[in-house]
This record gives C-alpha cells, structure tokens and sequence, in this order.
C-alpha cells in the first residue's frame, strides 16, 4: 500500500461516481484534478478541500485539448478515465453523430488521456491507470450496440496497454460497475424511435428503463469509490474488478455459459489446426 499523497487525475468527476471518488480521493489527503464540463458541479467541495481540488472545464471529447491538459498536470500519480454516457436505441435507429459520440466519448477519450499521460508515468517509472469500463464491456443487451463496441474495445485497450507498460511499474486497473444509484438514467440518451422497433426487444426495453430504470439501479456510488479507493492502494492490484451484485451474477453467468460453448467447439477448433504447428501461442 501507498503512504505517501498523490495527485489524482479523474474525468467524469461532476456526479454520480466520478463526484463520490473525487471526494474520497480528497478525504484520504490527497489532491485531485477534476475535469468537468461543469465546473460550478464541484462548487460544494470547494471551500472544504481548497487546497487539495484543482478543478478543470474539460470536454474530455475536444482530443487537441488534451496534450495541454496532459502537460499541465504532468506530475499526475494517478489517471482515472471515468467520462462515459449510453445513448440506447436498436442499431438501425443511431445517426452517424450519434455512432460517432459514442466512440469518441466511450473508447477514443480515454485513449488520447492515456497517451497524453503515458510519457510522463513513464519518465518517473511509476504511476497508475484506472479504467472505470461497466459489466456491459464483457457482456453486451439489445439497445446498446455502440456503447457496448466502445466499452468492449475500452477493455481490449487497457489489457494490451498494462502488458505494455508493466515493465515501467505502471499499474493498469480496469472497473466494471453494474448498476449505480445516480442520475445516470437522466443522462442517459435516446435515438429517435422507429416503427420497425417499436414493439420489439428495444422498443419493450426503452419502456422498461423509463418506469424502473433508476429504482432498480442497485450499486452505492459511495461505497464504490470506497472500493475504488481502496484498490487503488494495492502494489499488485487484480487487472479487473467487478463492483456490483447484479454485475457479479450477471458476469458469471455469461462466463459460465461462454465456457460450457467453449468445451463443445474443441473438436472442430483444433480439427483446422496444421499438422505439427502449435499457433500464437505467447509466453
């Protein structure tokens, strides 16, 4: 564990569980670097961590802008790429805009954050990254097609980059939060309903969200960014983490059935291999 303060870098940190693990960060001592689109969000933390909370308007999706804000806080310790947002609807019914924002909010920022930050954690040989991805990075519902391509490619990026940078004793940890008790359902986007999916899966799923989206949503952000925190302080931390009942069933149910798939394909899967050839197979 950790002992000395360090400096946070967390996006996404104007509600819900990005606000709660900004607080956190700042109760343990700590300073942190709060990039919102909405800074007066943070007003109440202010008076009370005036030293320590270094607020930044930030639209994580302006890439140009970051190489700068990356310069700014170069002596960062940690970088929490937690900005996110769904827009829901069935494939067909997205925009080109729509599919754009989705990626660029989702995959693409937290991309150019890391390799705005990377030089510096590597220069000092230390350092962290966390990922705040969701359980819909490993498991994918109709109505989500785009959030779920960039959660799922958010997960692919983090694992090859903490291979990448293990050896310059930077940590990688990636998040995968079911529900959450916040405003995230007000938050969250729609495409404009079509009559082909009206009374179909996406159509019944955009009903069912609006009458119990938000009471059903189960996870505390609080006791999240407490968990969040927590591993934070861990030398040898897991590379993921679920947080959530509903995450943890739903996740191993989906493993359990991907691995009974598995088993049965193993003799046509090995049938095309070349005889005396063992494949990709890394060390």
């Amino acid at each position: 564990m950790t002992s000395k303060t360090e400096k946070w870098f967390i996006t996404g940190a104007s509600g819900g569980l990005g606000l709660a693990l900004t607080r956190r960060v700042l109760e343990a001592g700590n300073t942190v670097v709060a990039a919102v689109r909405n800074p007066a969000a943070l007003a109440e933390l202010q008076p009370q961590f005036s030293g320590q909370l270094i607020v930044e308007k930030l639209d994580v999706t302006d890439f140009a802008s970051l190489p700068d804000i990356a310069k700014k806080h170069g002596d960062s310790d940690v970088i929490v790429n937690n900005a996110g947002g769904a827009i829901i609807g069935a494939m067909e019914e997205f925009t080109e805009q729509e599919i754009e924002h989705q990626f660029a909010l989702n995959l693409l920022s937290p991309v150019h954050i890391t390799r705005a930050f990377l030089p510096a954690l590597r220069a000092k040989k230390q350092g962290r990254l966390i990922y705040i991805t969701s359980m819909g990075g490993r498991i994918a519902f109709p109505g989500g097609a785009f959030y779920h391509a960039a959660k799922y490619g958010l997960e692919g990026f983090a694992e090859t980059v903490a291979q990448e940078v293990a050896e310059f004793n930077i940590k990688v940890q990636i998040i995968e939060p079911g529900s959450i008790k916040t405003n995230f359902q007000a938050n969250v986007r729609w495409t404009e309903e079509t009559d082909a999916y009206r009374d179909g899966t996406v159509g019944q799923l955009r009903r069912w969200i609006a009458e119990h989206g938000e009471e059903s949503n189960a996870g505390d952000p609080v006791k999240m960014a407490n968990a969040i925190y927590t591993l934070s302080q861990q030398a040898e931390p897991e590379l993921r983490t679920v947080l959530g009942a509903d995450a943890f069933h739903i996740l191993q149910g989906g493993y359990q059935k991907s691995l009974q798939s598995l088993a049965q394909q193993q003799d046509i899967s090995v049938s095309v291999a070349i005889e005396g050839k063992t494949g990709f197979i890394p060390e």
